[in-house]
């Protein structure tokens, strides 16, 4: 069996190696990205593996793929919005994902962008770089056991989350349209998503994108959050309509946003960027502002997220070369 790697990073360079040498197949890396120009160096392989935020659409990777006898595409991500999932089932072609890698990792960069910003950590930053080391009103904080936290999204990120937020004394609530039976005794469930977001001083998405989820939280909905509270997002980007987030942190209607993911991060994410190249979306505007935590898709970067991810890819593939079934599959 032979496995090529598209797109692997230096970080998880030695999670290929080990899995090839305990699983005893060959995986070739390759640290290009899987497009048209790349596909044909599949040939050969029994499966190809990748971890890119950059669309994977071109019907001609998907010829092109079975062509050459590939009958799965294995991201090393739990997002796959990346790909065009009917025209791979339309070639014959699995995309499976790593739907569980450690719930932890996200979870807990969403409670340090909640952490952060409830204590005004860069506006304490920005004035004692101006020798200003006053107590002043402006940043004085709430503490979060005295603060609802509303998770949207519960499932097994989501419900990690709500119990670090619930550790730290916070009332938690949720919201989902299908209620986890293990969120019993860590959360209450809101009727509805707007009454989450009128009742909650921290708002965190930990949803999936799909075209239900897309700007769930937009202009319309926005408005129902409380005065001087704080939005979260470590799910997916386009889950928030940056610009309505903008614009409610220009009115002083929210206090701040944690924004791990953004829609515009292909232009960014995992990339050394020139900054004129950022001009036309809102990245500057986020990035100067002490009322936004802007980390460019880095929730999941753990040692153990990332060691999880590389080996479950590599499973789902070994799994049906040799037996025919298929897990984790998306489409």
């Amino acid at each position: 069996m032979k496995i090529l790697a598209y797109h692997v990073q230096e970080y998880e360079v030695d999670a290929v190696k080990n899995w090839a040498e305990n699983n005893d197949v060959q995986v070739d890396i390759e640290y290009g990205l899987l497009t048209v120009d790349s596909v044909d160096k599949a040939k050969g392989y029994d499966g190809v593996t990748t971890q890119q935020v950059i669309p994977v659409k071109d019907e001609e990777i998907y010829i092109k793929l079975k062509e050459n006898g590939i009958k799965q595409i294995s991201s090393r991500t739990a997002g796959v919005d990346m790909f065009d999932l009917e025209l791979a089932k339309k070639h014959g072609i699995n995309v499976t994902n790593v739907p569980r890698y450690s719930p932890n990792a996200i979870a807990e960069l969403a409670v340090t962008h909640a952490m952060m910003l409830l204590r005004n950590i860069n506006h304490i930053k920005s004035a004692q770089a101006q020798g200003n080391f006053k107590w002043e009103k402006r940043v004085i904080s709430k503490e979060i056991r005295n603060c609802v936290v509303g998770i949207i999204g519960t499932g097994r990120i989501g419900l990690t989350a709500a119990t670090l937020f619930k550790g730290l004394g916070a009332e938690v609530i949720g919201y989902d349209v299908f209620k986890n039976p293990d969120a019993e005794g860590v959360l209450e469930y809101a009727p509805d998503l707007e009454t989450l977001l009128s009742r909650s001083d921290v708002v965190s998405l930990h949803l999936p994108l799909t075209e239900d989820t897309y700007h769930l939280i937009n202009k319309d909905n926005i408005k129902y959050m409380k005065e001087g509270a704080i939005l979260v997002n470590t799910g997916r980007g386009a889950l928030v309509d940056v610009d309505a987030v903008l614009a409610e942190l220009d009115s002083g209607h929210l206090k701040a946003a944690g924004l791990d993911v953004l829609e515009c991060e292909t232009l960014y994410v995992n990339q050394e960027v020139e900054k004129e190249k950022l001009n036309d979306s809102p990245v500057p505007n986020l990035m100067t502002r002490d009322d936004v935590n802007l980390t460019g898709h880095f929730a999941f970067f753990t040692e153990t997220a990332v060691d999880n991810m590389v080996c479950t890819s590599l499973d789902n593939i070994k799994l049906q070369n040799e037996t025919g079934e298929v897990v984790n599959s998306t489409n």
